[in-house]
């Protein structure tokens, strides 16, 4: 009796698979926004995808008493890849809950005589067992689309560091989604927990926050990449948890991945030189290190100073003032003296020398710094000499 009902089910299915197909249609645009966005084209691969799931219920359900195994999504091997990676697993659980609704909504009139309860019972275990094959299909993808994506991320930070910057930098990029500007990077020592698992943690802290993160881990040395940040503070803040002990150096904001190598590069120049300055803030900015990092040889760091520095005051009186006062270890009288002017003009002239570098010769990282863009400049400028004479 029961395989004869099985059977009689089974005929009245397969005759009403298109009404249902169409009416599973009607309900998914009725119901999901996201079908709705979709172009024509892509809803019709949804309705043939839909009118397959049926299909498979159906044949799945006329042999569901001969120890048939589990049901299988391939079915949805119908949609086109560009489909396959535009529907999520979320939307994939909502076209499968729109059809069994559909089909259970005419359970009556699907099923043969007495057997309404076998045709629900066996739409309950389609359902679960799809649902389970859906999530083991889209976790194997996830897990092979993180593998790309990680290798993908490597090579942006890698081609960042090593500043070798061209088109192809811009394809990964896209192709991991990003798109957010200004950039900054940010350098320091990496923990000591797994690489894997703190570069993860990175990328979920980015999602949650709205920002784009890329980072990688290169020996000892964690290297986040921050797009999309209100402020250089904000990025910071955002992710100096993430790295291990030690000095943490920001780099300068620009306006683009494409120009974030030069970012790159004075944040690791910051780090490596950062050692000049123990009590330096955690996180630093690049830019607060320029001394330690031309003295270390950063060649950039030493055309930044000579041109903040140097080239402002060359060819003033500001320039002789500002050697006479760190030379006569910042005492204003003494400088006053040597100089033959009143004091207040030393003092006049140490604001515009402030006004004109952004260096403060009263206080001492600023004195230090402005010491060693005065060297720096003298060196060049004989440098220069040297030339012209050979």
């Amino acid at each position: 009796m029961t395989d004869r009902t099985r059977e009689d089910t089974t005929r009245r299915l397969e005759r009403a698979m298109g009404s249902l197909g169409t009416a599973a249609m009607a309900r998914m645009d009725e119901q999901l926004p996201w079908f709705r966005a979709l172009s024509a084209e892509d809803r019709s691969w949804v309705g043939l995808v839909a009118q397959a799931g049926i299909a498979a219920f159906v044949e799945w359900f006329q042999h569901a008493g001969e120890d048939r195994p589990t049901p299988s999504i391939e079915f949805f091997g119908t949609a086109p890849r560009e489909l396959k990676r535009s529907i999520s697993l979320q939307q994939t659980v909502d076209i499968v809950r729109i059809v069994v609704e559909v089909v259970e909504a005419q359970t009556d009139e699907l099923a043969a005589p007495g057997g309404e309860d076998q045709l629900q019972q066996a739409m309950l275990r389609y359902t679960r067992d799809v649902a389970f094959a859906a999530a083991q299909v889209y976790a194997r993808e996830a897990e092979a689309r993180g593998s790309w994506d990680s290798r993908l991320e490597a090579l942006i930070v890698d081609a960042l560091v090593r500043g070798e910057v061209d088109d192809g930098l811009h394809s990964w990029a896209a192709a991991l989604g990003w798109t957010s500007a200004p950039v900054v990077v940010i350098a320091g020592h990496a923990p000591d927990d797994d690489p894997r698992a703190v570069i993860d943690g990175l990328r979920e802290k980015g999602r949650r926050i709205g920002m784009d993160l890329l980072a990688g881990v290169q020996a000892d040395r964690l290297i986040v990449i921050v797009g999309g940040a209100d402020s250089v503070q904000h990025a910071a803040r955002q992710v100096v948890a993430r790295f291990g002990p030690g000095p943490i150096v920001i780099g300068p904001e620009v306006p683009d991945l494409h120009a974030a190598a030069r970012s790159a590069r004075a944040a690791l120049a910051g780090l490596k030189a950062s050692a000049g300055w123990p009590d330096a803030p955690r996180p630093v900015h690049a830019d607060d290190l320029l001394a330690e990092r031309a003295l270390d040889g950063d060649e950039d760091a030493r055309e930044q100073l000579v041109e903040n520095v140097y080239l402002p005051l060359a060819g003033t009186p500001l320039l002789d003032t500002l050697a006479t006062y760190l030379e006569q270890g910042t005492s204003l009288e003494a400088t006053a003296r040597l100089l033959f002017v009143h004091p207040n003009t030393v003092r006049y002239r140490l604001k515009k020398i402030t006004e004109l570098t952004g260096y403060q010769p009263t206080e001492g990282r600023s004195a230090f710094t402005l010491q060693v863009g005065l060297i720096l400049g003298r060196l060049t400028e004989s440098a220069v000499m040297w030339r012209a004479l050979t």
